[in-house]
């Protein structure tokens, strides 16, 4: 390659494009939808295996605050939809 400024300017364009391309390709793996369904079922499993942790004693876990945070709304989930039986019951059991 020469040192003129044209050559180093194309020699820069050829690297950027390269580095770009190299990122697309990443960004439309990790957005594929498989990817993202395999990614939300990894996590809906971790988030059951944590709450039942919680339940059966063994605590919150540590090592992360997400996970944290996905066990407080699964119970709470798990409450309202418990809340919302309950009402459904008494109401149907009024009548």
């Amino acid at each position: 390659m020469s040192d003129d400024p044209q050559s180093l300017i194309e020699a820069e364009i050829a690297k950027t494009r390269a580095e770009l391309a190299g990122t697309v390709d990443e960004l439309t793996d990790r957005l594929a939808p498989a990817n993202l369904a395999r990614s939300a079922g990894a996590a809906t499993k971790q988030a059951a295996l944590d709450t039942q942790d919680f339940i059966t004693g063994k605590g919150m876990p540590t090592t992360s605050p997400r996970r944290q945070r996905n066990v407080k709304a699964l119970l709470g989930t798990a409450a309202a939809v418990a809340v919302a039986v309950t009402v459904v019951v008494i109401r149907i059991a009024r009548k």
